[in-house]
């Protein structure tokens, strides 16, 4: 995963006070102590839109925005990107930043179907920890702004399952990822498998943790058989995501 170097056009850097977030979202207490607790600053550093990118809007993504978000530690609980997401009605890509490392997170945003005026916010992914410092790619050939959000979005889904899923290799995840970009498979259906994926991941997590807990021998082997099924169906979704055999072994998690 590589950082975007961002158009010098589309440089917007305005400061954003949290208390501007509260007032779109109703925040209650508890958010806005972790916004407190975990944010040092918010930062709306660029704006892509057709006249700073030179791509044509589309129905679903008329612009794009990029935020940095300083944060005070390593983690960032998802409601507080949660609630960025829902004060501002446009897609957005949040550069996370924590001493002398960043990473990109993103939700894949998009219009409700049922109403056009509310946005669909769903699981958040994100890149590996990367250097501030570290190399800054163009940004990706695209038709239009909607092609170029899918753009910015696909590798985080991909790379995030890979790395929830270690059952996916490197090189089916590249075919992977090639597959995606000649829209086999439409981005909707990637994430909706991604997401599938991590709810796997945690439920496998769930039963191991319940196993450790457990000094019943037959209690034991009841939960033993429970996370066999568990690692066979996240082997089974992984499987789906880069046509690989269904049947074929998965390490122990």
């Amino acid at each position: 995963m590589t950082l975007y170097d961002w158009p010098r056009a589309a440089a917007f850097g305005r400061v954003i006070p949290k208390n501007k977030i509260y007032e779109h979202t109703g925040a209650n207490t508890a958010l806005k102590d972790l916004f407190v607790r975990e944010v040092d600053q918010i930062v709306w550093s660029h704006k892509l839109a057709p006249e700073t990118v030179n791509l044509a809007a589309t129905k679903q993504v008329a612009e794009i925005q990029v935020f940095r978000v300083t944060t005070r530690t390593g983690a960032l609980d998802r409601d507080v990107l949660r609630a960025i997401d829902k004060a501002i009605p446009f897609p957005l890509i949040f550069e996370v930043v924590h001493g002398n490392q960043i990473k990109l997170m993103a939700t894949y945003k998009r219009p409700s179907g049922a109403d056009s005026a509310r946005w669909v916010v769903g699981d958040y992914f994100e890149s590996d920890w990367l250097s501030k410092d570290a190399p800054r790619a163009q940004l990706p050939v695209a038709l239009d702004m909607g092609a170029l959000y899918e753009r910015l979005v696909e590798p985080l889904v991909a790379g995030q399952t890979a790395r929830v899923a270690p059952g996916i290799a490197e090189a089916p995840q590249t075919a992977y990822i090639a597959a995606a970009f000649e829209e086999t498979v439409s981005l909707a259906e990637r994430i909706a498998q991604a997401e599938a994926i991590q709810r796997q991941a945690r439920e496998v997590e769930r039963i191991k943790a319940r196993l450790s807990r457990e000094k019943q021998f037959n209690k034991r082997v009841a939960i033993n058989a429970e996370l066999r099924a568990a690692k066979q169906e996240l082997e089974r979704l992984t499987s789906l995501g880069h046509g690989g055999n269904p049947g074929a072994a998965m390490p122990d998690v």
